[in-house]
Order: structure tokens, then C-alpha cells, then sequence
């Protein structure tokens, strides 16, 4: 333990070694996570940070994301006599695409700068020395219940931010193309495939994941003071973005080589 700690402190800042970093991050919470006793108030905490008070906000990106793809489209489609198909192109793109990779992106921005930020503020002033030399181990008591809670609740706030949008899109088109609701949710009954919202629930679970992990490992990594806890939230944002564009690219081959280019 002490070692690992001492890695992850004292590595230097390179891309490629906070890669490193995560990697041996990601097996010591492997080690932990199934072992006794199980941090039940922490995870439960972590849940209301990070599922419940970004519903706000989750619910306002993907209101304005169904809209804007109708305001994009809407006339080109009408152009070409298709406006009829604006529901599953919203609904598709939505689903396997923009809601896990923006709600990703809001999560890492809200709540991966805070959990950096907190951590940081910890290292800086020596409280995870002191758990170390209580006998307390950090990763299981701050990195496993935050990590368990951005793997639950970035799945449910992502279905949350999908069906919005999918309103949101509705309205828009009723408005722009006078596609009634009634149509228009029919369409995605008939194109929409329970593939379609594994492919994006698949996704989401693994960018939960990273954005935790990511967070507490350039949290514990902080130095330098106050100056060193801003920065280490800056950089978990950054890198935490990289890396799910990163494994969004890497999930999405993985499944049309699974499954086909067609519909998973």
C-alpha cells in the first residue's frame, strides 16, 4: 500500500505514466473492492454526489441536445421530403452516441473536479498520511466507494439524459416539421432496438469508471499546496475526457466487430 501511494505521488506528470497511474490504480481496486468490510456510508454518500445532484443538470443536457439535433437536421431532412425519420435519427444518435459521451463529459466536469479537488485537499495536508499510520487503508476507504458509485449512477443519469432528449426532440419537431407525437414515438418503437441502449449502457458503466478512477488518482498525486489541489482538478477534467473518447472509440469497434456494422 505504502508503495503504491508513493508511485502515485511521486511519478512524474506525463501523459502516458498517469495512463501508467490509472492502470495500477484500477488493479488495486480490484483487489479491494469485494473485500470486507464494505464502506456503506461512503458509498452511499458518493451516490447523492454524484447521481443525485447532477439530475439537474443531466435532465438540462439532454433537453437541449434533443432539440438542437432537430434544429440541425430538420430542414435538411425537409429538404428531401424525410422529415418523417427525424425521430430515430435523434433517438440513435442520442442512445449510442452523444447521451453517454456529453453525460460523460458533465459528470467528469461537475463531479470528477470535486472528487480531485477533495482528495488533493487531503494529500496536501497530510490526512491520508495519517489514515496510513492508523492502520486505515486509503484506497479501500476513498477510491472504492467513489469509483462503485461513478459506475451505478452515470448509467441511470445517462438513461435520465437520453429520454429527455428523445422529449425534447419531440417538441422540436412537432414545432419545425409538424411530425406528431404519436408518429414520432411510433418510429422509434419500430427502429429502436434494445441493442441500441445496451451499446450506450455498455459505455456508460466503463466512463463511470474512468472518471472516478481518474479523479482519485491525480487527486492522491496532489502537490504543491493549494495552487496543486486546482491543478490536479484541471487535469482529472482533461484527462478524464481523453479517456473516454478513448474507450467510446475502443467499445464501439469492439461491438460492430462483435456484431456487425449494421444495428448491435
Amino acid at each position: 500500500m505504502r508503495r503504491l501511494l508513493a508511485w502515485v505521488r511521486e511519478s512524474p506528470v506525463e501523459p502516458l505514466d498517469h495512463l501508467g497511474g490509472v492502470t495500477l490504480l484500477t488493479g488495486a481496486f480490484l483487489r479491494r473492492v469485494f473485500r470486507r468490510p464494505f464502506e456503506r456510508q461512503a458509498f452511499i454518500a458518493e451516490i447523492q454526489r454524484i447521481g443525485y445532484e447532477s439530475i439537474n443538470v443531466i435532465a438540462l443536457l439532454g433537453l437541449f441536445t434533443g432539440m438542437v439535433m432537430v434544429v440541425q437536421t430538420g430542414d435538411t431532412m425537409k429538404r428531401w421530403g424525410a422529415e418523417v425519420y427525424v425521430s430515430e435519427g435523434v433517438a440513435l444518435v442520442i442512445l449510442r452516441e452523444l447521451g453517454p459521451v456529453l453525460a460523460g463529459f458533465l459528470v467528469a466536469g461537475r463531479v470528477g473536479s470535486g472528487i480531485a479537488a477533495e482528495l488533493g485537499a487531503m494529500a496536501v495536508s497530510e490526512q491520508i498520511d495519517a489514515m496510513q499510520s492508523l492502520g486505515a487503508d486509503p484506497i479501500k476507504k476513498l477510491v472504492v466507494p467513489k469509483v462503485l458509485a461513478g459506475m451505478l449512477c452515470l448509467p441511470m443519469l445517462t438513461a435520465l439524459a437520453d429520454l429527455i432528449g428523445i422529449l425534447g426532440g419531440m417538441v422540436m419537431a412537432a414545432v419545425m416539421l409538424h411530425v406528431e407525437p404519436r408518429f414520432y414515438f411510433s418510429r422509434i418503437q419500430e427502429e429502436v432496438k434494445v441493442g441500441d441502449f445496451m451499446a450506450g449502457f455498455i459505455k456508460t458503466v466503463v466512463f463511470g469508471g474512468i472518471i472516478a478512477m481518474v479523479a482519485c488518482l491525480y487527486g492522491l498525486r496532489t502537490t504543491g499546496g493549494t495552487v496543486g489541489v486546482g491543478r490536479s482538478a484541471t487535469r482529472s477534467v482533461v484527462m478524464s475526457c481523453i479517456l473516454i473518447l478513448a474507450a467510446d472509440l475502443i467499445i464501439t469497434s469492439a461491438l460492430v466487430a462483435i456484431f456487425g456494422s449494421g444495428r448491435i
